[in-house]
């Protein structure tokens, strides 16, 4: 099992509780992104640096993932290109919400409706606060599913 990261998107302290998990559960973490992240490395993280361009770190991502993994985004639609393969991946968010079969629809809809209404001028303003409430909410969502998975696979 190892544990993928969308990091392009991903909060500091998210990426920096993934680390400290992924040596506590001696787990490789691997980061994806187009830019080169500080603090990534040592014996359980890597940094995939993807080339730049759209889609390049998700691409990268799904060509690594496998059964078993794990893989943490915010990016819904890389969510629903994992979770509804035929070989599904688990999937959550930096906040702790995890992505199924039977959610990502809604999400994505949902998702496809705000992108539309920001691209007609009508969005709302969102600014996504990342504080301890956020990171605690992740901190407990990871451990319930890095549970799930040692159960499956073990």
């Amino acid at each position: 099992m190892k544990i993928l990261v969308d990091a392009d998107s991903c909060p500091r302290p998210a990426r920096e509780l993934i680390l400290k998990t992924a040596v506590r559960r001696r787990t490789m973490a691997i980061f994806a992104a187009n830019r080169p992240l500080p603090d990534i490395g040592g014996d359980f993280a890597v940094m995939e640096l993807c080339p730049a361009g759209e889609g390049a770190a998700d691409n990268r991502i799904v060509e690594l993932a496998e059964p078993g993994d794990l893989v943490i985004t915010r990016d819904i639609p890389l969510a629903s290109r994992l979770v509804e393969n035929a070989h599904p991946i688990l999937v959550i968010d930096d906040r702790g919400r995890v992505y199924t079969r039977e959610n990502i629809r809604e999400r994505l809809s949902l998702r496809d409706f705000m992108v539309g209404l920001a691209e007609s001028g009508l969005g709302i303003e969102r600014i996504a606060a990342y504080g301890k409430k956020e990171l605690k909410a992740f901190a407990d969502g990871l451990d319930r599913v890095l549970v799930k998975l040692a159960k499956t696979s073990g």
